[in-house]
């Protein structure tokens, strides 16, 4: 399985903007430029990340984008599945509609895939936002440690 650029930088927008949780709104195009994906890209990942309310948008002169939650109640599973759909490595396993296949009853493979598809999803929403602001800064921390 392998995610698409959609959920690669979905992910790294949503993390830039937990850094500044707290703070003002963010313009679009300070998060491009941080995390060095193009204005047009960014524009569509956060429409999408909006539909699914796990951002909101602040209009104004000082506006932009903040969290809609807090980064301790975001996961990667809430941003991925926003940005990817379903978590499933095949189509007759999605979590919410899986594909009919006549040899389900019976299908080894299946078994195998639902077994991915589950500890996929077990990590990604053992994740959120604020473990990630906290493996930051110990790797911040290791990196500052090591330059001495």
């Amino acid at each position: 399985m392998r995610l698409s650029t959609r959920g690669h930088y979905g992910l790294k927008a949503m993390f830039d903007l937990a850094q500044h949780y707290g703070s003002e709104p963010i313009p679009l195009k300070t998060v491009a430029e941080r995390q060095n994906i193009s204005d047009n890209y960014l524009e569509q990942l956060i429409a999408i990340l909006r539909k699914a309310g796990l951002v909101k948008s602040v209009r104004g002169a000082q506006g932009g984008y903040i969290l809609a939650r807090d980064p301790s109640s975001i996961t990667v599973g809430d941003i991925i599945r926003a940005m990817e759909g379903p978590i499933a490595p095949v189509d007759c396993v999605s979590e919410v509609e899986p594909a009919e296949c006549d040899n389900a009853d019976f299908c080894i493979t299946r078994t195998v895939w639902a077994r991915v598809r589950d500890r996929l999803a077990e990590v990604m929403d053992s994740i959120s936002l604020a473990d990630m602001l906290r493996d930051a800064e110990s790797l911040s921390m290791s990196k500052t440690l090591l330059n001495k």
